[in-house]
């Protein structure tokens, strides 16, 4: 390079870097910066001919006559003077500028009507080129010029290209407090969630993902409205609706967890009038039913609405002590040694069972298989073909008592004892795996799922277990006499024992170390007057049995107190702008 070519090179650079920002950041395109960068030279001194870059991609050459941008490749004879334009005869106006480009020919900019044909190449170029000379602080700056330039309202473009589902699908995902911001933004993203029925398809997904919900649909009756086209009447609701409809969910929620904590509830109460031995040693419930079972020798099946005794089985020739249905069958243990199946909707006795020696003091099935469990210290574990093709696969031995309580997945069989050990076995090959201590006294109940397992003692505790490790993770005490029905949920465990108590437990707080002792016990329910045998719970109501021949049911939704005060605000809101 010549030195006096080099020399001019940069003085022209060190003017370019010099410039005021002003004089093409506030051009909508570098191409209509021309006509200021044009201005800047000063016909008398001469002091600015050429602005030469051979290292970059673009050059840009600026005397009186001529202003060129091409790439490297251009010579400075490719720059055409102001003049009558060979091929059009077109004249170059005072302020216009005209860049040569040799692949894609002259591209012109006119100052007085603001157009520019810049080659796409050429730009970018010459930008590129430009930001190279700058500072830190003038990246900064063009940044904020050109980040409002890259954003784009694409919910409100995709309706636009007719692609309203993709905009809906999108907003589908939000959860209330951001749906209820979404539809603050404008009127369009306002229309998407509303045609998209965008709060009905959230009311949906909680009530496939939350048995709360799916709880409250059923029993609040809006469940109707949901998973359909056109409800029963004919006339859907529109999203108006189900956004009304969301805050009185979450205030049932509200009020169902308040209600849990402060031990409000209305109780019904079944009279079971047995007419020999009195007390309920077992049951089960579903939305329709209640199946108990008794000390006489009956299994007796109750309307949960009308609780009215709809049949009585009779068999056993002892009393019912455990009992679990499903679909199709009732299956019944008892203390005349046998085990029973009976058909759930007839009331027939389809199979009688006998193994045990002594009284079948649990039973659990599940998936083909079953687990029964004896005062005899042994477990045997069944396949069921059918409800009339039930075989013993394998018996179970290594308790030195009786075996009170059993429960099991794919994976494990846990077992209980009154020789104060829990013991768990491979579900697949029934082979004995650990053994878990801890238990002062002998152990009455069990559940587990998971990973843990919760289990109730004659020594007055609930312990909580890790399966996989064997270690005791929490001691719960309260109960004064033996803890004789236990079950837990996500939230919570609830425990009833002999001394007529039920007591609610904060099951993620236990599950705590460092959560005090003295507030793990939300509430203790005193309504039996004899000794707990049985209970069962979901997020609405407990049902339970006791000696005292009765079969309670405390209902959590339905509190007439809490109906009689005036409401009150939830403790989580959300903001709902009427329309």
């Amino acid at each position: 390079m010549d030195p006096a070519e080099a020399v001019l090179q940069e003085k022209a650079l060190k003017f370019m870097c010099s410039m005021p920002r002003s004089l093409w950041l506030g051009c909508s395109s570098l191409a209509d910066s021309m006509p200021s960068l044009r201005c800047l030279y000063n016909p008398g001194t001469g002091a600015l001919t050429a602005f030469q870059t051979y290292n970059s991609c673009a050059r840009l050459c600026l005397n009186q006559e001529t202003v060129c941008l091409s790439s490297t490749a251009m010579k400075t004879e490719n720059c055409v003077a102001k003049s009558p334009t060979p091929e059009t005869g077109e004249e170059l106006l005072d302020g216009d500028i005209q860049f040569i480009c040799p692949s894609e020919g002259p591209v012109h900019h006119t100052a007085r009507e603001g157009q520019c044909r810049l080659p796409l190449c050429s730009t970018t170029g010459f930008v590129e080129h430009l930001i190279s000379q700058m500072c830190h602080y003038q990246h900064g700056h063009i940044n904020s010029y050109l980040k409002p330039m890259l954003q784009r309202d694409f919910i409100t473009a995709l309706p636009a290209r007719g692609l309203d589902h993709i905009a809906e699908n999108i907003l589908s995902y939000l959860d209330a407090k951001s749906l209820c911001a979404a539809e603050l933004v404008c009127k369009e993203w306002y229309r998407v969630t509303s045609d998209g029925m965008l709060w009905k398809k959230l009311i949906e997904r909680m009530v496939r993902t939350d048995s709360l919900w799916r709880g409250l649909a059923e029993r609040r009756g809006w469940g109707q409205y949901l998973f359909k086209n056109k409800p029963p009447d004919g006339n859907a609701p529109p999203n108006s609706f189900y956004r009304a409809l969301y805050p009185k969910i979450i205030q049932d929620i509200e009020t169902i967890e308040s209600n849990w904590r402060c031990g409000r509830h209305s109780l019904q109460r079944i009279h079971c009038r047995s007419e020999t031995s009195k007390g309920v040693y077992c049951l089960q419930y579903d939305d329709q039913k209640i199946v108990s079972g008794l000390r006489d020798n009956t299994i007796k099946i109750w309307d949960k609405s009308t609780l009215e005794c709809k049949r009585i089985l009779t068999g056993h020739t002892g009393s019912v002590l455990c009992l679990q249905y499903d679909e199709r069958v009732i299956i019944t243990g008892s203390s005349d040694s046998t085990v029973r199946v009976w058909d759930v909707n007839t009331g027939e006795m389809l199979n009688t069972l006998i193994h045990h020696c002594e009284a079948v003091l649990h039973l659990r099935f599940n998936n083909g298989m079953m687990v029964t469990c004896s005062k005899d210290r042994s477990i045997a574990v069944w396949d069921m073909a059918s409800p009339t093709d039930i075989t013993l696969r394998r018996v179970l031995v290594g308790h030195r008592a009786a075996v009170n309580v059993v429960d099991f997945d794919d994976k494990y069989i846990v077992s209980a004892s009154g020789d104060r050990t829990i013991k768990v076995w491979n579900t697949s090959t029934c082979e004995f795996v650990r053994t878990l201590n801890g238990h002062k006294r002998g152990i009455a109940c069990l559940q587990y799922r998971d990973r843990l397992v919760v289990s109730g003692s004659s020594d007055n505790t609930i312990r909580l277990w890790d399966i996989e490790c064997g270690a005791c993770l929490r001691v719960l005490e309260g109960h004064e006499e033996l803890v004789r029905c236990i079950r837990f949920d996500n939230k919570r465990i609830v425990s009833g024992a002999y001394d007529g108590k039920i007591k609610v437990w904060d099951l993620v707080a236990a599950l705590d170390p460092r959560a005090p002792a003295g507030t793990l016990c939300l509430r203790t329910l005193v309504e039996h007057s004899g000794r707990v045998f049985r209970l069962q719970f979901d997020e609405f109501q407990i049902v339970s049995s006791s000696h005292d021949d009765t079969i309670l049911i405390w209902d959590f939704l339905n509190d007439p107190a809490a109906q009689a005060e005036p409401p009150r605000s939830p403790s989580r809101t959300y903001t709902y702008i009427s329309r």
